[in-house]
Protein backbone atom coordinates (compact mmCIF):
# COMPACT_ATOMS: atom_id res chain seq x y z
CA UNK A 1 0.00 0.00 0.00
CA UNK A 2 0.97 3.67 -0.33
CA UNK A 3 0.97 6.11 2.56
CA UNK A 4 2.31 9.52 3.55
CA UNK A 5 5.27 9.94 5.90
CA UNK A 6 7.70 12.66 6.96
CA UNK A 7 11.10 11.53 5.74
CA UNK A 8 14.59 12.55 6.84
CA UNK A 9 16.65 12.47 3.64
CA UNK A 10 19.48 14.79 4.67
CA UNK A 11 20.94 15.94 7.99
CA UNK A 12 20.18 19.58 8.84
CA UNK A 13 17.46 19.72 6.21
CA UNK A 14 13.67 19.87 6.72
CA UNK A 15 11.71 16.63 6.80
CA UNK A 16 9.99 15.90 3.49
CA UNK A 17 6.43 14.58 3.16
CA UNK A 18 6.54 11.71 0.67
CA UNK A 19 4.34 8.88 -0.54
CA UNK A 20 6.03 5.65 0.53
CA UNK A 21 5.35 2.04 -0.36
CA UNK A 22 4.62 -0.10 2.69
CA UNK A 23 4.80 -3.89 2.77
CA UNK A 24 2.34 -6.06 4.68
CA UNK A 25 3.27 -7.29 8.16
CA UNK A 26 5.35 -10.47 8.27
CA UNK A 27 5.90 -13.12 10.95
CA UNK A 28 5.27 -11.63 14.42
CA UNK A 29 4.43 -8.17 13.06
CA UNK A 30 1.41 -5.88 12.99
CA UNK A 31 0.27 -2.86 11.01
CA UNK A 32 -1.02 0.10 12.98
CA UNK A 33 -2.83 3.27 12.02
CA UNK A 34 -0.78 5.93 13.78
CA UNK A 35 -3.06 8.22 15.79
CA UNK A 36 -0.65 10.55 17.60
CA UNK A 37 3.12 11.03 17.63
CA UNK A 38 5.15 13.14 20.05
CA UNK A 39 7.57 15.90 19.04
CA UNK A 40 10.69 14.93 20.98
CA UNK A 41 14.21 16.35 21.24
CA UNK A 42 15.64 12.91 20.46
CA UNK A 43 14.20 13.21 16.94
CA UNK A 44 15.68 16.70 16.69
CA UNK A 45 19.12 15.36 17.65
CA UNK A 46 18.92 12.94 14.71
CA UNK A 47 17.75 15.68 12.36
CA UNK A 48 20.70 17.86 13.38
CA UNK A 49 23.25 15.05 13.20
CA UNK A 50 24.10 15.00 16.92
CA UNK A 51 22.65 11.48 17.25
CA UNK A 52 23.26 8.62 14.82
CA UNK A 53 20.60 7.01 12.65
CA UNK A 54 20.92 5.74 9.07
CA UNK A 55 18.95 7.63 6.44
CA UNK A 56 16.63 7.91 4.64
CA UNK A 57 14.47 7.29 7.69
CA UNK A 58 11.02 7.90 9.09
CA UNK A 59 11.55 9.34 12.57
CA UNK A 60 9.04 9.37 15.40
CA UNK A 61 9.48 7.08 18.40
CA UNK A 62 6.73 8.28 20.76
CA UNK A 63 3.11 7.67 19.96
CA UNK A 64 -0.06 5.67 19.90
CA UNK A 65 -1.87 3.68 17.24
CA UNK A 66 -4.73 1.35 16.40
CA UNK A 67 -4.00 -2.09 14.97
CA UNK A 68 -5.52 -2.63 11.53
CA UNK A 69 -3.80 -5.88 10.49
CA UNK A 70 -1.79 -8.67 12.10
CA UNK A 71 0.76 -10.96 10.49
CA UNK A 72 1.38 -14.69 11.09
CA UNK A 73 2.09 -15.86 14.66
CA UNK A 74 0.58 -12.80 16.35
CA UNK A 75 -1.54 -14.21 19.15
CA UNK A 76 -1.92 -11.47 21.77
CA UNK A 77 -3.05 -8.61 19.52
CA UNK A 78 -5.98 -8.13 17.14
CA UNK A 79 -7.34 -5.50 14.75
CA UNK A 80 -9.02 -2.69 16.67
CA UNK A 81 -6.63 -2.83 19.65
CA UNK A 82 -5.57 0.66 20.73
CA UNK A 83 -1.91 0.64 21.71
CA UNK A 84 0.97 2.51 23.26
CA UNK A 85 3.96 2.21 20.95
CA UNK A 86 7.37 1.23 22.33
CA UNK A 87 10.55 2.18 20.50
CA UNK A 88 12.43 -0.73 22.12
CA UNK A 89 11.13 -4.06 20.85
CA UNK A 90 12.92 -6.68 22.89
CA UNK A 91 13.85 -10.09 21.49
CA UNK A 92 13.07 -11.99 24.70
CA UNK A 93 16.09 -14.30 24.62
CA UNK A 94 19.31 -12.23 24.89
CA UNK A 95 21.15 -11.83 28.21
CA UNK A 96 19.52 -8.46 28.90
CA UNK A 97 16.00 -9.68 28.19
CA UNK A 98 16.54 -12.75 30.39
CA UNK A 99 17.92 -10.72 33.31
CA UNK A 100 15.12 -8.17 33.62
CA UNK A 101 16.45 -5.23 31.59
CA UNK A 102 14.90 -5.79 28.15
CA UNK A 103 15.10 -2.03 27.50
CA UNK A 104 18.79 -2.78 26.79
CA UNK A 105 18.03 -5.71 24.44
CA UNK A 106 21.19 -6.53 22.48
CA UNK A 107 19.32 -7.95 19.47
CA UNK A 108 17.24 -4.79 19.17
CA UNK A 109 20.44 -2.73 19.30
CA UNK A 110 22.28 -4.93 16.82
CA UNK A 111 19.58 -4.76 14.16
CA UNK A 112 18.86 -1.08 14.71
CA UNK A 113 16.24 0.63 12.55
CA UNK A 114 15.25 -2.40 10.48
CA UNK A 115 12.77 -5.09 11.50
CA UNK A 116 13.86 -8.20 13.41
CA UNK A 117 14.39 -10.23 10.24
CA UNK A 118 16.95 -7.55 9.28
CA UNK A 119 14.85 -6.27 6.36
CA UNK A 120 12.74 -3.21 5.57
CA UNK A 121 8.99 -2.59 5.33
CA UNK A 122 9.21 0.82 3.68
CA UNK A 123 10.61 2.01 0.39
CA UNK A 124 10.41 5.05 -1.85
CA UNK A 125 8.78 5.15 -5.24
CA UNK A 126 12.23 4.50 -6.76
CA UNK A 127 12.52 1.35 -4.55
CA UNK A 128 15.14 2.87 -2.22
CA UNK A 129 14.67 1.24 1.19
CA UNK A 130 13.70 3.38 4.19
CA UNK A 131 14.63 2.91 7.85
CA UNK A 132 12.14 3.21 10.72
CA UNK A 133 13.33 4.87 13.93
CA UNK A 134 12.98 2.41 16.80
CA UNK A 135 11.50 -0.13 14.36
CA UNK A 136 8.28 1.93 14.42
CA UNK A 137 8.83 5.27 12.62
CA UNK A 138 5.67 7.07 13.73
CA UNK A 139 5.85 10.24 11.64
CA UNK A 140 3.69 8.37 9.16
CA UNK A 141 0.08 7.44 8.54
CA UNK A 142 0.75 3.74 9.17
CA UNK A 143 3.54 1.65 10.66
CA UNK A 144 4.43 -2.02 10.27
CA UNK A 145 6.31 -3.01 13.39
CA UNK A 146 7.10 -5.93 15.73
CA UNK A 147 4.24 -7.07 17.92
CA UNK A 148 6.49 -6.39 20.94
CA UNK A 149 6.22 -2.67 20.15
CA UNK A 150 2.49 -2.62 20.95
CA UNK A 151 0.96 -2.41 24.42
CA UNK A 152 -2.88 -2.53 24.37
CA UNK A 153 -4.66 0.04 26.52
CA UNK A 154 -8.05 -0.05 28.23
CA UNK A 155 -10.93 2.17 27.11
CA UNK A 156 -10.33 4.61 30.00
CA UNK A 157 -6.98 5.69 28.54
CA UNK A 158 -7.13 8.17 25.67
CA UNK A 159 -4.90 7.81 22.64
CA UNK A 160 -3.35 11.21 23.47
CA UNK A 161 -2.32 9.94 26.89
CA UNK A 162 -1.10 6.69 25.33
CA UNK A 163 1.15 8.64 22.95
CA UNK A 164 2.96 10.35 25.83
CA UNK A 165 3.38 7.08 27.70
CA UNK A 166 5.29 5.86 24.64
CA UNK A 167 8.36 7.92 25.55
CA UNK A 168 8.39 11.04 27.72
CA UNK A 169 6.15 9.74 30.52
CA UNK A 170 7.88 6.36 30.71
CA UNK A 171 11.36 7.90 30.51
CA UNK A 172 10.70 10.51 33.20
CA UNK A 173 8.34 8.71 35.56
CA UNK A 174 10.17 5.40 35.18
CA UNK A 175 13.55 6.96 36.02
CA UNK A 176 12.11 7.93 39.41
CA UNK A 177 9.76 5.14 40.44
CA UNK A 178 11.93 2.29 39.11
CA UNK A 179 15.12 3.55 40.76
CA UNK A 180 16.39 0.96 43.27
CA UNK A 181 16.59 3.52 46.08
CA UNK A 182 13.38 5.38 45.34
CA UNK A 183 11.15 5.51 48.41
CA UNK A 184 8.33 7.52 49.90
CA UNK A 185 9.27 10.94 51.22
CA UNK A 186 12.60 11.46 49.43
CA UNK A 187 13.66 14.90 48.23
CA UNK A 188 14.18 15.27 44.49
CA UNK A 189 15.64 17.89 42.15
CA UNK A 190 14.80 17.78 38.45
CA UNK A 191 16.92 19.67 35.93
CA UNK A 192 14.93 20.50 32.80
CA UNK A 193 11.18 21.08 32.59
CA UNK A 194 10.39 19.71 29.15
CA UNK A 195 8.09 16.73 28.65
CA UNK A 196 10.49 14.28 30.31
CA UNK A 197 11.24 16.64 33.19
CA UNK A 198 7.55 17.28 33.91
CA UNK A 199 7.02 13.51 33.80
CA UNK A 200 9.85 13.02 36.32
CA UNK A 201 8.15 15.58 38.56
CA UNK A 202 4.97 13.49 38.38
CA UNK A 203 7.00 10.40 39.21
CA UNK A 204 8.35 12.13 42.32
CA UNK A 205 4.81 13.13 43.26
CA UNK A 206 3.73 9.48 42.99
CA UNK A 207 6.37 8.76 45.66
CA UNK A 208 4.97 11.56 47.87
CA UNK A 209 8.37 13.23 47.72
CA UNK A 210 8.94 15.73 50.52
CA UNK A 211 10.49 18.28 48.17
CA UNK A 212 10.28 18.41 44.37
CA UNK A 213 12.61 21.11 43.11
CA UNK A 214 12.34 22.03 39.41
CA UNK A 215 15.26 23.77 37.68
CA UNK A 216 15.09 25.40 34.25
CA UNK A 217 15.99 28.60 32.39
CA UNK A 218 12.41 29.45 31.40
CA UNK A 219 9.97 31.03 33.87
CA UNK A 220 6.93 29.84 31.92
CA UNK A 221 8.10 26.22 32.05
CA UNK A 222 8.90 26.55 35.75
CA UNK A 223 5.42 27.91 36.46
CA UNK A 224 3.96 25.07 34.37
CA UNK A 225 5.90 22.53 36.47
CA UNK A 226 4.01 23.59 39.60
CA UNK A 227 0.78 22.28 38.03
CA UNK A 228 2.31 18.79 38.13
CA UNK A 229 3.77 18.77 41.63
CA UNK A 230 6.90 20.93 41.82
CA UNK A 231 7.10 22.39 45.33
CA UNK A 232 9.99 24.76 44.54
CA UNK A 233 11.32 26.26 41.31
CA UNK A 234 14.72 27.69 40.42
CA UNK A 235 15.60 29.72 37.36
CA UNK A 236 19.26 28.88 36.74
CA UNK A 237 19.70 32.16 34.84
CA UNK A 238 18.96 34.11 38.03
CA UNK A 239 20.64 32.05 40.75
CA UNK A 240 23.08 29.20 41.24
CA UNK A 241 20.91 26.06 41.36
CA UNK A 242 23.31 24.09 43.55
CA UNK A 243 23.51 26.83 46.19
CA UNK A 244 19.75 27.31 46.15
CA UNK A 245 19.08 23.58 46.50
CA UNK A 246 21.51 23.40 49.43
CA UNK A 247 19.67 26.35 51.04
CA UNK A 248 16.33 24.55 50.60
CA UNK A 249 17.68 21.37 52.22
CA UNK A 250 19.50 22.87 55.23
CA UNK A 251 22.85 22.40 53.53
CA UNK A 252 22.45 18.65 53.01
CA UNK A 253 21.37 18.40 49.38
CA UNK A 254 18.58 16.30 47.89
CA UNK A 255 18.32 12.53 48.01
CA UNK A 256 18.07 12.27 44.23
CA UNK A 257 18.72 14.62 41.31
CA UNK A 258 17.71 13.88 37.75
CA UNK A 259 19.21 15.49 34.67
CA UNK A 260 16.41 15.29 32.13
CA UNK A 261 18.06 17.78 29.77
CA UNK A 262 21.32 15.96 29.07
CA UNK A 263 24.24 18.41 29.07
CA UNK A 264 27.56 18.61 30.84
CA UNK A 265 26.33 21.56 32.93
CA UNK A 266 23.08 19.92 34.07
CA UNK A 267 24.83 16.64 34.86
CA UNK A 268 27.52 18.41 36.88
CA UNK A 269 24.84 20.41 38.73
CA UNK A 270 22.94 17.19 39.47
CA UNK A 271 26.02 15.68 41.07
CA UNK A 272 26.85 18.78 43.09
CA UNK A 273 23.42 19.16 44.71
CA UNK A 274 22.87 15.66 46.19
CA UNK A 275 23.48 14.72 49.80
CA UNK A 276 26.14 12.32 51.02
CA UNK A 277 25.09 8.88 49.80
CA UNK A 278 22.76 10.48 47.25
CA UNK A 279 21.96 9.60 43.66
CA UNK A 280 22.39 11.62 40.48
CA UNK A 281 20.67 10.14 37.43
CA UNK A 282 21.22 11.14 33.80
CA UNK A 283 17.92 10.74 31.96
CA UNK A 284 18.06 13.14 29.03
CA UNK A 285 20.04 12.20 25.92
CA UNK A 286 22.55 14.90 25.10
CA UNK A 287 24.63 15.24 21.98
CA UNK A 288 26.95 12.35 21.17
CA UNK A 289 30.50 13.07 22.33
CA UNK A 290 29.51 15.41 25.18
CA UNK A 291 31.27 14.80 28.50
CA UNK A 292 30.78 16.02 32.07
CA UNK A 293 33.51 16.57 34.66
CA UNK A 294 33.34 14.42 37.78
CA UNK A 295 34.95 15.32 41.12
CA UNK A 296 36.36 11.87 41.86
CA UNK A 297 37.34 12.70 45.45
CA UNK A 298 33.82 13.86 46.30
CA UNK A 299 32.38 10.76 44.62
CA UNK A 300 34.36 8.59 47.05
CA UNK A 301 34.24 10.63 50.25
CA UNK A 302 30.55 11.44 49.91
CA UNK A 303 29.72 7.99 48.52
CA UNK A 304 27.79 9.48 45.63
CA UNK A 305 26.22 7.46 42.83
CA UNK A 306 26.00 8.65 39.23
CA UNK A 307 23.96 6.46 36.90
CA UNK A 308 22.02 6.54 33.67
CA UNK A 309 18.39 5.64 33.13
CA UNK A 310 17.28 4.53 29.68
CA UNK A 311 13.58 4.34 28.89
CA UNK A 312 12.43 3.93 32.47
CA UNK A 313 15.30 1.61 33.50
CA UNK A 314 13.44 -1.65 32.91
CA UNK A 315 10.87 -3.31 30.62
CA UNK A 316 8.90 -0.59 28.85
CA UNK A 317 5.75 -2.68 29.12
CA UNK A 318 6.24 -3.01 32.89
CA UNK A 319 6.48 0.77 33.23
CA UNK A 320 3.57 1.25 30.79
CA UNK A 321 1.44 -0.89 33.11
CA UNK A 322 2.36 1.16 36.19
CA UNK A 323 1.60 4.45 34.43
CA UNK A 324 -1.67 3.21 32.94
CA UNK A 325 -2.83 2.10 36.39
CA UNK A 326 -1.83 5.45 37.90
CA UNK A 327 -3.81 7.25 35.18
CA UNK A 328 -6.86 5.05 35.81
CA UNK A 329 -6.62 5.91 39.53
CA UNK A 330 -6.42 9.66 38.76
CA UNK A 331 -2.89 9.88 40.14
CA UNK A 332 -1.51 11.28 36.87
CA UNK A 333 -2.82 13.81 34.35
CA UNK A 334 -0.75 13.34 31.22
CA UNK A 335 -3.14 14.97 28.77
CA UNK A 336 -2.52 18.30 30.51
CA UNK A 337 1.08 17.98 29.27
CA UNK A 338 -0.09 18.42 25.66
CA UNK A 339 -0.05 22.13 24.84
CA UNK A 340 0.23 22.11 21.02
CA UNK A 341 -1.02 19.89 18.20
CA UNK A 342 0.15 19.86 14.60
CA UNK A 343 -0.90 18.01 11.44
CA UNK A 344 1.77 15.96 9.64
CA UNK A 345 2.15 18.72 7.03
CA UNK A 346 3.27 21.16 9.77
CA UNK A 347 5.90 18.86 11.29
CA UNK A 348 8.84 21.13 10.45
CA UNK A 349 7.09 24.04 12.13
CA UNK A 350 6.65 21.84 15.22
CA UNK A 351 10.38 21.09 15.37
CA UNK A 352 11.24 24.74 14.77
CA UNK A 353 9.06 25.61 17.77
CA UNK A 354 10.80 22.94 19.84
CA UNK A 355 14.26 24.12 18.82
CA UNK A 356 13.39 27.73 19.73
CA UNK A 357 12.05 26.77 23.17
CA UNK A 358 8.49 27.73 22.20
CA UNK A 359 6.85 24.53 23.43
CA UNK A 360 5.86 24.22 27.06
CA UNK A 361 5.01 20.64 27.98
CA UNK A 362 4.66 18.45 24.90
CA UNK A 363 3.60 18.98 21.30
CA UNK A 364 2.10 16.11 19.33
CA UNK A 365 1.19 15.31 15.75
CA UNK A 366 -2.40 14.36 14.93
CA UNK A 367 -2.35 11.79 12.15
Amino acid sequence: MHMKAALLNQINKPLEIEDLIQEDPKFGEVKIKVNYAGICASDLHVMEGTASLPIPAVLGHEGSGTIVEVGPNVTNLKPGDRCIMSFVSNCGHCTYCRTGIPNLCSENLRIGSKLFDNTFRLKKQNNEEVYQMGKIGLFSEYSVCPQQACYPIPDEISLETAALIGCCATTGIGAVINHPRAKTGISVAIFGCGGVGISAIQGAKLLNASKIIAVDLDDEKLQFSRQFGATHTINAKDENPTNKILDLTNGDGVDMALDTFGSNITTENSLSCIRRGGDAVIVGLGSEGEFAKVDMVSMVRKQLTLSGSYYGSTSSHETFSKIVNACKNDQLDLEKLVTKKFPLEKINQAFENLKNGEITGRAILEL
